[in-house]
């Protein structure tokens, strides 16, 4: 996702702690990446596999500009998976890949210790 960045902007609307509990954030890792031509802006389809609990799931994301498909394969990503699926294009998306805006606006991934369990939980 392309956003208007501000780095002085203020933080967003406060939540509960107990808001922030309902969100839920799991480590996956990408099993498989696609070119996603019909989507409005570049794109990838992913399936990230957030172990036993979760499985495999779908994401679209528009992550082209740091990251070739072949970069992406075996990378641990963090996503909210418990959002309802969402229509992108001819696509239904499962899932929300996280990301971090660059000066230019154009999406980064954090990196995360690789090591840890498909699965993980953020908190």
């Amino acid at each position: 996702m392309h956003l208007d960045f501000d780095p002085n902007s203020l933080a967003s609307e406060q939540v509960s702690f107990d808001q922030f509990l309902k969100v839920d954030i799991r480590l996956g890792e990408v099993v498989q990446v696609d070119d996603f031509p019909e989507a409005r802006n570049p794109s990838y389809k992913l399936k990230i596999d957030f172990g036993p609990g979760a499985g495999v799931k779908k994401s679209s994301a528009q992550i082209t500009h740091h990251y070739k498909k072949e970069d992406l394969m075996g990378k641990k990503v963090l996503a909210v998976v418990n959002f309802p699926p969402r229509q992108i294009a001819t696509f239904m998306s499962e899932v929300l890949v996280l990301g971090v805006s660059d000066l230019e606006g154009h999406v980064t991934l954090p990196d995360v210790d690789s090591s840890l369990p498909n699965g993980s939980r953020l908190y």
